[in-house]
């Protein structure tokens, strides 16, 4: 209780916020055909997770590729399957909290990642990087709307990389190919790392593979991650190779939840907990709390892993009762998923001075000089014919510009609108697809939300 009170006390000083980030290979989730269940099955056990875990970022890996326009034939998820994510699992959790950012899938793959934020305390700004290889591994923008915002004008920036590296012992080479282009790009962009986390199913089978030594060992130190539990929090020490010896790794291990290969399905791999391919890697920024944003030592958990899953189900109690989550979390978990989702806190520290490091971007996008203000915008989302928008009182008679970006953060749609009335249409000739709807004046932004046009 004593630890408690001081947290408090802290967090009270320091005007600071928690987000919790979580990473989670979905397996195949809303693909067809269909090999685990109906998705209003695995949207209801997301649900569950979701409500449990409470994250504020959340990416999901190796889900169905859904189609980005009409002409897209490689998707194997619905059209509108993020929509349906977000409405019954997501908002079904705790509702309007969450969206999703525009996704991607230049490599016509069979599956995609996808990133979801809570939309309460982040907004979305651009795609800042975006690598094509057996999956697309892309590079988000988003900013902190902090409290402060109207006053000082200044924000912070969090940029997340989505990864899905290729699966299988003899891979090694192909994984270490995919994170060297991810991080050509990222070199590409950025002077050196900002607030950034890299995280997703890297399939690693030990610290010693390219991939991993590309991403915490590299040529070029200004572009070095941390992986929590070693570096920063000491729990564990390098060289390390979990899948020689697993049990030095035992809470750490997320693949598999399941021990057999028929139940609840044959989706996935087998074997109970024996490897650790998801991972959350933190830049340099983060972990010395250089920007605003920093690792909240020893947060870095296995969602459902109590130590004691090797060779077992997540669920198994012959050897020792899983009490690690609630018992329908525990299910939920087995039944969504051959992979453990992994999470990390981060400590956000309101800017209350306006001042802050330039993000090392070196074509900057943002929303840096605009102030967001307190008066309501409503839309109608999905879209069609029209944006139909619904303004509160206090802002008739502003004029304002409503703009559309797409995925790629290309801007597609224009339109000066004076606010004349509470209720306004205007034309909308956009192609089917998800896209960024913001709508701001001259010195402020009213809105800014995922959209999509059906």
């Amino acid at each position: 209780m004593l630890f408690l009170a001081c947290l408090l006390s802290y967090t009270s000083f320091c005007q600071t916020d928690t987000l919790r980030v979580m990473t989670y290979n979905v397996l195949n989730y809303g693909s067809y055909p269909i090999c685990q269940g109906p998705n209003a099955l695995y949207h209801a056990y997301l649900q569950t997770i979701v409500q449990y875990t409470k994250p504020d970022i959340l990416g999901l890996e190796k889900m169905g590729s859904i189609p980005t326009s009409p002409s897209d034939h490689n998707n194997t998820a619905p059209p509108g399957f993020g929509d349906s994510i977000l409405q019954y699992a997501m908002n079904a959790a705790f509702p309007g909290k969450y969206a999703y950012c525009p996704f991607t899938n230049a490599s016509a793959a069979n599956n995609m990642s996808l990133l979801i934020y809570n939309q309460q305390k982040l907004g979305f700004i651009a795609i800042t990087s975006s690598y094509a290889n057996l999956t697309d591994f892309n590079t988000y923008k988003l900013y902190y709307k902090d409290p402060n915002l109207a006053t000082t004008h200044d924000t912070t920036y969090l940029y997340v990389t989505l990864n899905h590296d290729q699966s299988g012992t003899t891979s090694d080479a192909i994984r270490g190919g995919q994170i060297t282009g991810e991080m050509q790009h990222i070199t590409n962009h950025f002077i050196h790392l900002p607030n950034m986390i890299n995280m997703g199913d890297f399939n690693t089978h030990s610290t010693y593979e390219q991939c991993y030594q590309t991403l915490v060992n590299p040529t070029d130190t200004n572009f070095r991650f941390y992986d929590p539990p070693f570096s920063v929090d000491g729990s564990l020490t390098y060289p390390a190779d979990w899948d020689s010896n697993p049990n030095t790794f035992a809470g750490f291990l997320t693949t598999s939840t399941r021990q057999s290969a028929s139940i609840p399905n044959s989706c996935g791999t087998s074997g109970g907990a024996k490897s650790w391919y998801d991972h959350i890697f933190l830049s340099p920024w983060i972990i010395n709390n250089a920007n605003h944003v920093h690792y909240i030592p020893h947060s870095y958990r296995t969602i459902g892993n109590d130590a004691h899953r090797l060779s077992i189900s997540i669920n198994d109690s012959s050897a020792l009762k899983n009490t690690s989550v609630p018992p329908d979390v525990l299910n939920a978990l087995f039944q969504m998923s051959n992979k453990y989702p992994v999470m990390v806190d981060l400590a956000v520290t309101q800017n209350t001075t306006g001042t802050s490091p330039s993000d090392p971007e070196i074509t900057p996008t943002g929303i840096a000089g605009e102030v967001f203000v307190q008066e309501q915008v409503s839309l109608v989302n999905p879209i069609t014919s029209n944006i139909s928008m619904y303004f509160s009182p206090g802002l008739i008679g502003q004029n304002v510009t409503v703009e559309c970006f797409d995925m790629l953060g290309r801007s597609v749609l224009k339109q000066p609108v004076n606010i004349g009335q509470r209720s306004i249409d205007i034309p909308c000739s956009l192609n089917k697809g998800v896209y960024t709807l913001r709508i701001y004046s001259k010195h402020s932004v009213l809105c800014m939300t995922t959209v999509v046009k059906k």
